[in-house]
């Protein structure tokens, strides 16, 4: 069994700080997250002598298990696996670890209210047939829909390049190693001009109407382009979040996402197990004040930690006021300009019973395998969008619905489920009242806005947790609380987004923020640890 997950992720010090303090380390790694996990593997596998400063109690950052209601166990940010990369889970040895993930094949189902509903299942004949049955106009326009997105996957995605970083640029995957500009991109993508829009271009509306008529399975579509994207579907560039999420090769199966036995914290915990034996040393609760670009850092408590090298995965504003006046003025300017405010409300939600969706009537029926999404009409997408921004809520909340203890009833007690809930649009910071004071009603919020569908969710409930964009910011150290440390629109993406190298002496960055992006994804850390290494060795 995980060691690290046999604790929780509660790992506590490995030696006394004064001890820890007295040794002169290569590098020190502040936050261990998946990322920074993953790069503190690597970088001891290297021979360097690696340490990880974690300021939470428990390691795994957004990516990690906790105990919200007794006896059950919930990862409270990240709730699935998709876009971890391939490279990470083989070079990191994960399945001997015991990761092991179940494919979510059923897909994406969703209800709607006039009665019909529409399950978007994983494999593309079911799905063909589905949607044969529920709109046959749409079928032809659904595969050229699928298939734009197929083939930008495979042009910078290849398949052939999943696990080897060191194939010819033709072939390798567009993750691994540096950035492509987008200048190469558009090189790349010279004879496909919808797959250029796709991921430049598009709105989420406009790529959904572009290839579908039907509005209901428009809106079936319009949340896969804003995920955790402080965006209006209809605004530009949206569409490159659907491909984003689309574009990973888990398991061998393109776009496939899907649920890690005993949570998503599983992945950190055996990142934490791989790092430890690699030889890196993790210490949970020892918080940094300082950063020092080319000497270490300083803790809150005082004691200086020397090295040359210093490798944040906290995120970029944060790593700002930890450089305090160190930091290169056109780099600060950069980063400050990456919107990084959050609109996600995450719910974690104890059900004595699944609900049972009036469309498709059953507490245990093949959607509840998937994904579930309580869409919204295109007006209501707007309204909600608009009063976010303005400091409200609007009358329902997008609401994406994942049920881990179908696939594991190790995480609950007996005759119970666990429901994650992932919702847009919340304000950061209300215009009137704060977020303990409005709490309950965006909880009441978030269920009705689900509970529309079911005939049962009310008495279904036992309990329920509520982290906002303010809750997560405390909780995970996520500045705005947004999870991915800053927007993954176009223009901050590639060659746009933020480098693992920085302009200051010695400092490093590998977190979400980083290229390519954010999601559980595990290459960041390991692009970090590479140009490190390059660096060290001179080319």
């Amino acid at each position: 069994m995980s060691a690290t997950a046999a604790v929780l992720g509660k790992i506590g010090l490995p030696a006394s700080i004064r001890e820890i303090a007295s040794r002169r380390w290569d590098v020190v790694i502040i936050g261990a997250g998946h990322n920074g996990l993953a790069c503190a593997t690597y970088l001891a596998r290297a021979g360097r002598s690696v340490l990880v400063l974690e300021s939470r109690e428990r390691v795994g950052g957004a990516c990690t298990i906790e105990e919200p209601f007794p006896g059950v166990l919930m990862s409270p940010c990240a709730y699935l696996a998709g876009l971890l990369h391939p490279l990470v889970v083989q070079e990191l040895d994960l399945p001997r670890r015991g990761f092991v993930w179940t494919p979510a094949v059923n897909g994406l189902f969703v209800p709607f209210l006039d009665g019909s509903s529409i399950q978007l299942w994983d494999d593309d004949d079911r799905c063909e047939q589905e949607i044969r049955q529920f709109s046959p106009k749409e079928v032809e326009g659904w595969r050229a829909m699928s298939d734009v997105v197929r083939r930008l996957r495979d042009l910078l995605r290849p398949a052939a390049g999943m696990l080897n970083g060191d194939l010819d640029n033709n072939r390798r995957d567009a993750w691994i190693g540096d950035a492509p500009t987008q200048e190469q991109l558009e090189y790349l993508l010279t004879d496909d001009d919808e797959a250029r829009s796709l991921l430049f271009d598009w709105s989420m509306a406009e790529f959904v109407e572009r290839y579908l008529t039907d509005e209901r399975l428009q809106s079936a579509y319009l949340g896969q382009g804003v995920i955790g994207t402080n965006a209006s579907p209809f605004d530009t560039g949206t569409a490159s979040i659907r491909f984003h999420h689309s574009s990973g090769r888990l398991g061998g199966m393109p776009s496939m996402w899907g649920y890690v036995k005993g949570g998503m914290g599983m992945v950190s915990f055996y990142f934490c197990d791989a790092a430890r034996e690699a030889g890196a040393v993790v210490a949970a609760g020892v918080t940094v004040s300082r950063i020092l670009p080319g000497g270490g850092v300083v803790l809150e408590s005082g004691e200086r930690i020397t090295a040359p090298i210093v490798i944040s995965n906290a995120d970029p504003i944060r790593t700002l006021s930890l450089l305090e006046n160190s930091a290169d003025a056109t780099w600060e300017k950069k980063v400050r300009s990456v919107p990084i405010q959050g609109c996600t409300v995450k719910l974690n939600v104890l059900l004595r019973e699944l609900p049972n969706f009036t469309a498709r009537p059953g507490i245990l029926e093949p959607h509840h395998y998937g994904q579930i999404n309580a869409p919204l009409t295109k007006s209501e997408w707007k309204a909600s969008y608009a009063a976010a921004r303005a400091g409200s809520l609007a009358d329902h909340l997008w609401c994406e619905l994942y049920f881990q203890s179908v696939h594991d009833a190790s995480v609950v007690p007996a005759g119970m489920h666990t429901m994650s809930v992932f919702a847009q649009y919340v304000p950061y910071a209300f215009t009137s009242g704060s977020w303990e004071d409005r709490r309950n009603e965006v909880r009441a919020l978030a269920l009705r806005s689900v509970g529309r569908f079911c005939s049962n969710l009310e008495d279904a409930v036992v309990d329920a947790q509520v982290l906002g964009p303010p809750d997560i910011e405390q909780k995970v150290g996520l500045t705005g609380g947004h999870i991915f440390q800053g927007e993954c629109l176009p223009a901050y993406m590639w060659n746009h987004r933020l480098s693992a190298r920085t302009p200051m002496k010695g400092v490093y960055l590998c977190g979400a923020c980083t290229y390519p992006g954010g999601s559980v994804i595990g290459i960041n850390g390991r692009n970090a640890a590479m140009a490190v290494l390059r660096d060290l060795n001179g080319f």
